[in-house]
């Protein structure tokens, strides 16, 4: 169902946007493994997702750059149910570390 390996490219290069939403919930879902470590894996200790921040390695051209990070607030939601609504920031790069597509931040809450 979902690629385990990094997705390395531009999006608006050589990168569709479906890729791109694709590489954005891979971020995710170590996104939710990093939050399941840090709430020893009690998801109701989770109070609130407060910010996540998307970056997207895009060529000059490519202005799409929210549907991209939409693939990480999608799966955030979906997993996290009301808990998982966030603000969000996404914005274009001329590149990221290793060349992967996207790179995303999370801000969570957590009860003690």
């Amino acid at each position: 169902i979902f690629e385990t390996q990094e997705i390395i490219g531009k999006l608006g290069d050589d990168l569709s946007l479906e890729k791109g939403y694709k590489a954005a919930q891979l971020c995710a879902l170590n996104i939710l493994a990093q939050l399941a470590a840090a709430c020893d894996h009690d998801f109701s200790r989770v109070k609130a997702c407060i910010k996540l921040g998307g970056f997207v390695n895009a060529a000059p051209t490519f202005t799409d750059h929210p549907q991209v990070i939409n693939g990480a607030s999608d799966l955030i939601v979906n997993a996290l149910g009301n808990v998982g609504q966030h603000t969000r920031f996404a914005v274009g790069v001329p590149s990221l570390p290793r060349g992967w597509a996207v790179e995303i931040d999370a801000l969570f809450d957590l009860a003690p």
